[in-house]
């Protein structure tokens, strides 16, 4: 069992690197990545050279440093010169001080770039997210798109913050070190440099592993997260349903990859310390091995050989650096890539050129032989009828029947492939999908609230509404009786599960919403499917008054609710089966008749 264990992991390893192989190649390229991050570092020019100047001040005074200490030993230490020594001492105090000084200000300054940046990032991606459409997070995992936002963007800060300055630092103090090198002594340079192959043999070996790991590693923190926060918000369902166990073995499965990755992942990346420790052994040793022969043959003094030594850790420093910040940078561009895939979406919601805004409307609205079909499946097929202003219409059928895409093509959630579907007699693609939503008010199935005030959310459907018109729109939607129950009244902040009130005052509060919008149009898609029988009386009232002089389109199971609409819809496989008040629809014995009574039998039963 141990033994399977320990080959478990490397197994794993081999499978990840396979995997990933399929990736990289659709991948962005990695070059493309990095060439596009430093587009973000130059904005902010001033600053970055700032840095720059003091790494260049730091790499000269921490090579100044070991040469100077060299110096004295053959100046002053071998020749017992006390004043000489005294003096270069006050000097190298004096370096070490401005080289503190000198790294903590380009630390300090690189923070403040990789935060500038990442917070463009954090805007960009986040303003992207409110231009893309519907049918882009229908495909998505929301927990996997928060990632990209949270763990993908703060990996490239993690990145910026430290492998910036450590590269160019590292570069620096490399040719630093060699010129100064090959001053002192070329033989000593050419011993230095023997372990330079090894060293990037390793290197290579190593980085050829973990690069697809950490590719891996990033996916699957998108994977977790979107898993997460999947679960966590169907908890109601989990429980409902006895599922905690299976969730909690799938959860498992997933950690235990994420798990997988990272040790891989980590444990590869961290044998470079290890191996560059070895390697800096070894180079002391050649150094003061050939050093000495050297000494003892009067070809060089005993202060080169100590520069040497610490030249020596100089030197393998900054090749160690680079190849940690280059694991480090293989991790960012994982994430920067998953950011920019997102950036780089053109499916974004685009008004057309010749789109204006409407400053009113009648609320006439006509489909004219529409079609759409969603992925290249047929949805709707030949949609014709007229809602004229201030009718209610309302949409049966059984489930997938194409109600609700009825719905999303009026709000241009989604745009519809073929016919046209007008407003007052002009094509809604030539409206603005602000302007032509600011006469929409909705009232959906799932009330979703914000973690804010009761007050807020009803406000949230005019943001410029007094006080005195949020209470006026609670009591159009008979909720102020409730809310004013609550802890606060109108200031109870609520979450985003809105604990603590029930599915129908959630319900009743978005009708609030939909009241204080004031709108032209008016979209019910099973308004009152979460309201008890009795709530459902009031409320029924309620939404009478609102949908007063307002073109109105419900969608509701329960046909009772929905008697009194002006056309009644029967669809069914995305097409319409009949139309016509319920007493013609009833007339007509059909589709509709059959629906009908069978709710009136399952009711009576």
């Amino acid at each position: 069992m141990l033994k399977d264990k320990l080959k478990a992991p490397f197994q794993y390893e081999k499978i990840a690197i396979e995997s990933i192989d399929v990736q990289k190649r659709r991948a962005k390229d990695a070059k493309g990545t990095v060439m596009r991050l430093s587009g973000y570092l130059t904005k902010q020019k001033g600053w970055l050279s700032l840095v720059i100047l003091m790494v260049i001040t730091s790499t000269v005074l921490g090579l100044l440093g070991p040469y100077l200490i060299g110096r004295a030993i053959d100046a002053f230490i071998v020749t017992k010169e006390t004043k000489g020594l005294a003096v270069l001492i006050i000097w190298l105090i004096f370096i070490y001080l401005f080289n503190s000084l000198a790294i903590f200000l380009q630390n300090y300054w690189m923070v403040g770039i990789a935060q500038n940046t990442v917070y463009q990032l954090r805007q960009q991606i986040f303003e992207q997210f409110h231009r893309l459409p519907i049918s882009y997070f229908d495909k998505k995992q929301h927990g996997e798109l928060m990632s990209r936002v949270t763990n993908d963007i703060d990996n490239v800060n993690n990145t910026l913050n430290d492998s910036v300055i450590q590269i160019i630092s590292s570069v620096l103090t490399l040719v630093g070190t060699v010129v100064v090198m090959l001053s002192l002594s070329p033989l000593l340079t050419l011993v230095t440099a023997v372990i330079i192959p090894i060293m990037f043999i390793a290197i290579r070996w190593i980085t050829k592993r973990t690069g697809p790991l950490f590719k891996l590693l990033q996916r699957n923190i998108g994977e977790m997260n979107g898993y997460v926060e999947e679960t966590v918000s169907g908890q109601h369902v989990v429980k409902a349903f006895s599922q905690e166990e299976r969730v909690i073995a799938e959860f498992d499965e997933r950690n235990r990859n994420l798990r997988h990755a990272g040790f891989w992942a980590q444990t590869i990346s961290g044998c470079i310390p290890k191996v560059m420790n070895m390697l800096n052994f070894l180079s002391f040793g050649l150094i003061a091995l050939v050093g000495g022969l050297l000494a003892i043959k009067g070809l060089v003094t005993v202060g080169v050989i100590v520069i040497f030594t610490e030249y020596a850790r100089q030197f393998t420093r900054p090749l160690n650096e680079l190849s940690n910040q280059f694991n480090m940078l293989l991790s960012a561009i994982a994430g920067a890539e998953r950011v920019f895939q997102v950036l780089d979406e053109t499916q974004e919601e685009v008004d057309e050129k010749d789109a204006s805004d409407i400053p009113t409307t009648k609320g006439k609205i006509v489909f004219d032989h529409v079609g759409f079909a969603y992925e290249d499946k047929p949805i709707l097929k030949d949609i014709h009828f007229t809602a004229n202003p201030g009718e209610s219409i309302a949409f049966v059928g059984h489930t997938g029947a194409g109600k609700t895409t009825i719905i999303n093509l009026i709000a241009r959630f989604y745009n519809y492939d073929s016919g046209k579907i007008t407003l007052d007699g002009t094509d809604i693609k030539r409206i603005t999908r602000k302007s032509l939503r600011s006469h929409l008010g909705f009232v959906l199935q799932d009330s979703f609230l914000f973690h804010d005030t009761v007050r807020e959310n009803i406000r949230y459907g005019r943001l410029d509404a007094t006080d005195e018109a949020v209470i006026t729109a609670a009591k159009q939607a008979n909720a102020h009786e409730f809310i004013m129950q609550l802890p606060k009244g109108y200031d109870t902040i609520l979450d985003q599960e809105s604990s603590g009130i029930s599915q129908g005052q959630r319900q009743l509060l978005a009708i609030a919403r939909a009241f204080i919008a004031e709108p032209e149009i008016l979209i019910l898609d099973e308004a009152t499917s979460n309201i008890d029988t009795i709530t459902e009386l009031h409320i029924q009232e309620a939404l009478q008054n609102l949908m007063k002089g307002r073109t109105s389109f419900i969608i509701a199971h329960r046909l009772n609710t929905i008697r009194n609409a002006n056309k009644i819809i029967m669809m069914a496989h995305g097409q319409i089966l009949e139309q016509g008040t319920h007493e013609e629809l009833i007339k007509l014995r059909g589709a509709y008749y059959k629906l009908y009574h069978g709710q009136l039998l399952n009711h009576a039963g």
